[in-house]
């Protein structure tokens, strides 16, 4: 029995006390406390690579706007300033070129050779009126009969080169092919009230030849007017009225026949 007890004895025997476990745990309840402290430092503070909005940076800028109404940073204000520079833009027919009130004011001057002639606008290449007054000669020509769409275009085309090279060489400014066929297709006005009265009665008679002699007098002395006025060609307007006048000679016989 003796053997016994003292085994019993020896085998609950321990050195751990309570204040050994006391120890222990306010040990690892600092060790708790301290990495838990690491943590929260490592949360406050986001690694350097970490994105960050500029907003968020610039801490010294303070916020002086109101509800609904926030202070504009100077990067969006140009943001800004471009977004206002579409309404500044002018309108779309002005950047491709068209202007009804300078085809107005030149189809007046046309239709009337005695009023004196603006060379700042006649000056322009605006062949909006010309290409409609050259449809406008094919459809009358079609309605009494005559297709010769084809014709209208290729003596235009060849025209206005022929008239190009003889302003060059009589002008000192010089002229451009556009403001040639522009010009000279604002006088085809004229040639088109010729070819709607081929519609209603045939020009082929002396009424028609007459009539078609002062169109093409009408024509010649308007492009010659207006010639003479862009290029600043004082006393030269009869001899820019010649080619003009075989030119829309060819379309009055196309016209007439």
């Amino acid at each position: 029995m003796s053997n016994f007890e003292q085994f019993h004895f020896d085998f609950y025997q321990s050195n751990y006390t309570i204040d050994d476990q006391e120890e222990g745990y306010n040990s690892y309840g600092s060790n708790e406390n301290l990495c838990g402290s690491r943590k929260s430092q490592t949360g406050e503070q986001p690694p350097a690579s970490a994105f960050a909005p500029s907003e968020m940076l610039l801490s010294s800028q303070s916020y002086t706007g109101q509800i609904l109404q926030p202070t504009y940073a100077p990067n969006t204000l140009s943001h800004l300033n471009y977004a206002d520079g579409f309404d500044e833009e002018p309108p779309l027919l002005e950047e491709l070129g068209i202007n009804f009130e300078h085809i107005w004011q030149k189809t007046l001057t046309v239709l009337n050779p005695m009023k004196p002639a603006d060379g700042s606008i006649m000056n322009e290449t605006d062949l909006t009126g010309p290409m409609v007054f050259c449809l406008a000669l094919g459809a009358t020509l079609l309605l009494a009969g005559k297709v010769h769409f084809g014709y209208v275009y290729g003596m235009s085309a060849i025209g206005c080169l022929a008239m190009h090279a003889l302003l060059n060489l009589m002008s000192i400014p010089g002229v451009s092919h556009g403001c040639v066929a522009s010009v000279l297709g604002y006088c085809l006005l004229p040639m088109v009230i010729l070819s709607s009265s081929a519609v209603v009665f045939s020009l082929q008679g002396i009424l028609g030849t007459l009539l078609a002699l002062f169109i093409i007098g009408w024509c010649s002395f308007s492009a010659s007017k207006i010639f003479t006025s862009a290029l600043a060609m004082e006393g030269q307007q009869l001899l820019i009225a010649y080619p003009c006048a075989l030119l829309y000679g060819l379309f009055a016989l196309l016209t007439v026949f």
